[in-house]
């Protein structure tokens, strides 16, 4: 079968190619991209190129294809899965796949280390070592594009996870947030900061006070209209929206906790004021975790070690979310539970993939959703309203999107998928 794909070739060098798969053994599986949302890692892949600890060395030759957070439909079983899997069932994928026997050793991933999968791709063989590991994940909600976001969802879902407490006198690390305890989220209402919203107010271990920090009060403000103080209190949560422009922010995020501080920190953004604001406002035993990735290898802040010995202040940092996490966040998507709509802020076919890859840097908003069956520029949702005066699908796209609060939505991406053309 024919696919069409995004491979890299070497640093710099992305290119939409159409090229034949190989037939399936009987441990492969044969499969369609329905979706894919572009990642920051697939940017720094394709800008280090076999510097990349994921990407092999024999790229220009045996060109890899990117693309690690996708969903879609199984197209044919081989027989050592016709027991597991069918045809039409449909998929997630769990990239880290701790494999030895990758074409990079440990560190093989789909996206980055491989000829024939990749979620930038219209077909694509999955081999053994996916469903060996247990990567290959059913998936049952509504949209394909909230399978896409399952793999962003579970470095969240991780992250709550991460967190430990140690009860006095003891050595016991108890994981998790503290129930019914006080969390913030600093610089928190962007992509990643809303899913941890989103997790905070319906995840079945819920603080009691959660405080969301910015210094910008239109996405403060936007973050409220998604993620509301009246749904937050109907699950038990006290949520407020502090913007720390002004003033003092450690003075007022310790009033809110009654002066005690806080039990979990989350810190969004790799910005020192930011992580010494987390420091300073950690109650006893508090835990702070640094989710956001800096790109400087020599980003340090300094932290208050006398608390770290009479206040028991501990540290974590998480990167990605493993498969545990990963189910965790199907089967909450699946029951409704979690929705990643607000994660999106633009929408393009696989034509578009390439440009977006290599300037995702430049580009303002959250996740670059892609559906890789279809030819679309890449557009972003608040242009809709724009767009659509001079075109009638986007108009149309743009009411639709609208009456979901300005979110991508199943309905939006079934009529995306009806009315734009095939690649």
């Amino acid at each position: 079968m024919k696919t069409k794909a995004v491979r890299l070739y070497g640093k710099g060098d992305l290119r939409l190619d159409e090229f034949e798969l190989p037939e399936i053994r009987d441990d492969e599986i044969l499969a369609e991209i329905i979706s894919d949302s572009v990642c920051m890692s697939s940017y720094k892949a394709q800008s280090q190129g076999t510097d990349h600890k994921r990407v092999p060395k024999d790229v220009a030759t045996n060109p890899i294809i990117i693309g690690h957070e996708f969903c879609g439909r199984l197209l044919k079983v081989g027989s050592k899965w016709a027991g597991q899997f069918k045809e039409g069932d449909r998929f997630a994928i769990q990239p880290a796949l701790n494999y030895e026997g990758g074409p990079v050793g440990l560190l093989s991933a789909p996206g980055y280390s491989y000829t024939t999968i990749g979620g930038a791709a219209t077909h694509i063989v999955i081999p053994a070592e996916v469903m060996e590991q247990g990567c290959l994940l059913p998936y049952d909600a509504e949209a394909f594009f909230m399978g896409s976001l399952a793999e962003p969802v579970s470095c969240i879902v991780g992250t709550y996870h991460a967190h430990y407490h140690i009860p006095a006198g003891t050595y016991i690390h108890n994981m998790g947030i503290v129930e019914g305890g006080k969390q913030a989220i600093l610089a928190g209402v962007g992509p990643m900061g809303l899913g941890a919203i989103d997790y905070a107010i319906h995840c079945d271990r819920k603080p009691s006070l959660l405080v969301v920090t910015d210094i910008d009060q239109a996405r403060l403000d936007r973050a409220a209209s998604i993620y509301t103080v009246a749904e937050a209190k109907k699950n038990g949560v006290e949520l407020v929206y502090l913007n720390t422009s002004q003033g003092d922010a450690v003075a007022r995020l310790m009033e809110l906790s009654g002066g005690k501080g806080y039990d979990d920190v989350m810190v969004m953004a790799p910005v020192a004021p930011v992580v010494k604001q987390g420091d300073a406002i950690l109650a006893q035993d508090g835990c702070l975790n640094f989710f956001a990735g800096p790109s400087d290898a020599s980003f340090s802040v300094e932290m208050n070690f006398y608390n770290v010995h009479y206040a028991a202040h501990h540290v974590v940092g998480t990167s990605g979310g493993n498969t545990d996490d990963l189910k965790e966040s199907l089967a909450m998507m699946a029951r409704g539970e979690l929705n990643p709509s607000a994660m999106v802020t633009h929408v393009g076919g696989l034509d578009a993939v390439v440009e977006t890859t290599k300037n995702l840097p430049k580009i303002p908003g959250g996740k670059k959703l892609m559906y890789v069956q279809k030819s679309c520029d890449l557009f972003a949702l608040a242009d809709l309203e724009e767009m659509g005066k001079t075109n009638p699908f986007y108009k149309e796209l743009g009411k639709i999107v609208k009456a979901h609060n300005g979110l991508w939505s199943a309905e939006a991406e079934a009529y995306f998928l009806a009315n734009t053309k095939n690649i």
